[in-house]
Formats: structure tokens, C-alpha cells, sequence
């Protein structure tokens, strides 16, 4: 794994992006860009990310490497997990609708990769079932937690290991935000915030997707 470079020093002051357990208390996380804090739901860094150092295990089964296969196209994002009541559902959901308005060329060219906080549960197969009921094209990707954990913990992101409560409920915690790169540079230049909605994501792809600021 070679090592990124984390958001906190990336950017011109150090920001805690907030945990999110679906399910639980939403957080409403925050980043500093622009030197100040904002609650625009689509932020442009000060400093952009590379990409999380990542080859995990694809719904077909098969070995995925983040960094090779994402190389040259607009690529979003997003750890989190199947069994998300919430804010998982919702955020793939809001992206998808997103993705559907961009040209079928863009579509093609575009990557979304879905990286499970639950390998446990989320099989490549159980991936495929979930993805298949928000865009059938989207990428999901499962391994074993510690490698994720690192992956994302390189671009800031937190995930703790799913915990069990008391009636039973599996609650995986995890950073809520979505990680845009530009297929200029494969590197990640914008974040979506856990508040970001359909209409911000429908006018923010068609300018990511051509590496510019939304």
C-alpha cells in the first residue's frame, strides 16, 4: 500500500470529517476549503487527494485494482454498506438519478465504485443484488476490512468494524462523503457532502466529468 497523503494536511486547515452510523444520529460533517468551513454540499479542495491505493474483489468476483482500472475516467467514490437503512441507499440513489442525465458517452466513462465498511456481510454477490436495484453499471468492491479501512482512512475517510447492538441490528460506521476525481490528473479535486442531493450531483457531473470545477 503506498501511502496518500490525508485530507487534514491536504487542505489549508485540519477539518474532522464526522463519522455517520446509519441508522443512528445523523452527523452533519464539514470541510475546510477555500480556507473556511462551509456547508456547500459539493466542495472543491484546496489541495487535491490521490486516490486510494486499493485492489480488492469485484461483484464478478474477480481482482480490482482501483488506481489502474479508474485511470483517465471521472471516478466517484463511496464507502459504505448494503445493509445502510439510510444514508447508503440514498446517496447511491441521488447519484444514479444524477448519472442517468449525463449523455450515454459520459455515462460509459464515468466509474462509481461502491467500497463496502462490511466485507463480512457484503459479498461480491450480495454487492451485485444491491447495485443491480440502483445502477447495474456502478462498481461495487468488498475485501478484507483491514486493507479498507487503510484504503480509506488514507483519503480521510473513517470506517470503524460493524458492531452488533443489543437487539440485534449490525451498524457499520462510516464517513459519509463522496470522492470525486477529474480524469485529467486521476486525482480526487471535489467532495460530496453527506447533504448533497440529486440536483446538486445533476449539476455538478457534467463539469467533473470534463475535470472542471462544479
Amino acid at each position: 500500500m503506498r501511502r496518500r497523503t490525508l485530507i487534514a494536511s491536504a487542505l489549508t486547515a485540519a477539518a474532522a470529517l464526522s463519522l455517520t452510523a446509519c441508522g443512528g444520529d445523523e452527523n452533519k460533517p464539514a470541510a475546510v476549503v477555500s480556507g473556511g468551513t462551509t456547508a456547500k454540499p459539493i466542495v472543491t479542495l484546496d489541495k487535491p487527494l490521490e486516490k486510494p491505493d486499493l485492489e480488492l474483489t469485484d461483484t464478478n468476483g474477480e481482482k480490482y485494482d482501483l488506481l489502474e482500472k479508474t485511470k483517465g475516467h471521472p471516478t466517484l467514490i463511496y464507502f459504505g454498506y448494503t445493509n445502510c437503512p439510510d444514508v447508503c441507499p440514498m446517496t447511491m440513489g441521488n447519484i444514479a438519478v444524477a448519472v442517468k442525465q449525463l449523455p450515454e458517452a459520459q455515462q460509459k466513462d464515468l466509474r462509481v465504485v461502491f467500497i463496502t465498511s462490511d466485507p463480512e456481510r457484503d459479498t461480491p454477490a450480495a454487492l451485485k443484488k444491491w447495485l443491480a436495484g440502483i445502477n447495474k453499471d456502478f462498481i461495487g468492491l468488498s475485501g478484507k476490512f483491514d486493507t479498507i479501512q487503510t484504503g480509506a482512512r488514507s483519503v480521510n475517510i473513517g470506517i470503524e468494524k460493524p458492531v452488533k447492538k443489543k437487539n440485534g441490528e449490525v451498524v457499520s460506521t462510516h464517513g459519509a462523503q463522496v470522492l470525486l476525481s477529474s480524469p485529467k490528473d486521476d486525482k480526487i479535486h471535489w467532495m460530496g457532502m453527506q447533504d448533497a442531493n440529486a440536483d446538486n450531483y445533476t449539476a455538478a457531473l457534467p463539469k467533473v466529468v470534463k475535470g472542471q470545477n462544479p
